[in-house]
């Protein structure tokens, strides 16, 4: 495994993409405590997950895969355990975790962690890309090392700390922005104020 930036070795087992050939809210729920580890520059930047939304497919009015097979949305369409990154109001690159058995365009945006050491603020999706550099080089990127990849290193939550609601920022989705589909960890690096507690493991459709 690499080396941090201050010396202290990554362990744990990379995340294969069987895990993500999954249920995406469940996939979701696991991430939560799990690092993302990116190598660029001759450095290993992470952080550990605490806040990730799911997009569940063509009929999440929330979801990109809204509109279809497209240039765009192509990757979500691939194969499980790959990047899927785009480029927002001309100055933000957003990552996500796809997600199902390929056909299947689902996927879990990342949108906070707590940083590594060395690493910049990572409370909200631009800044979790801008910190770790992250950019649309990585978009259908397969998650396993060097460049971009999950790591299990055994930390499990607290049931007591798992929190979901509805996901930031999707009101023109109608009735699906009430989904809660937002899922999070206690903890100050959040994009957003923690929802009403709600265990993560409901499953709520």
């Amino acid at each position: 495994m690499p080396w941090v930036p201050d010396g202290q070795r990554l362990q744990g087992r990379v995340l294969e993409p069987d895990f993500f050939a999954r249920d995406t809210l469940e996939v979701a729920a696991d991430l939560l405590g799990k690092l993302l580890v990116r190598a660029v520059g001759g450095q290993v930047r992470w952080g550990r997950l605490v806040e990730v939304e799911a997009y569940c497919g063509p009929e999440d009015q929330a979801a990109h895969s809204r509109f279809g097979l497209t240039p765009r949305t192509r990757v979500m369409y691939g194969p499980p355990g790959h990047a899927y990154v785009y480029f927002i109001y001309g100055m933000h690159h957003c990552l996500n975790l796809v997600t199902r058995p390929e056909g299947i365009p689902q996927a879990v945006l990342v949108r906070a962690l707590e940083p590594g050491p060395g690493v910049g603020r990572c409370s909200g999706p631009g800044l979790v890309c801008r910190s770790l550099g992250i950019d649309r080089t990585l978009n259908g990127a397969p998650l396993r090392p060097p460049d971009l990849y999950v790591l299990d290193d055994g930390f499990r939550p607290v049931p007591e700390s798992v929190l979901r609601g509805p996901r930031v920022g999707v009101a023109y989705a109608g009735e699906w922005a009430e989904r809660p589909w937002r899922f999070c960890l206690r903890s100050r690096h959040l994009s957003r104020p923690a929802p009403i507690p709600r265990r993560a493991i409901e499953r709520v459709r």
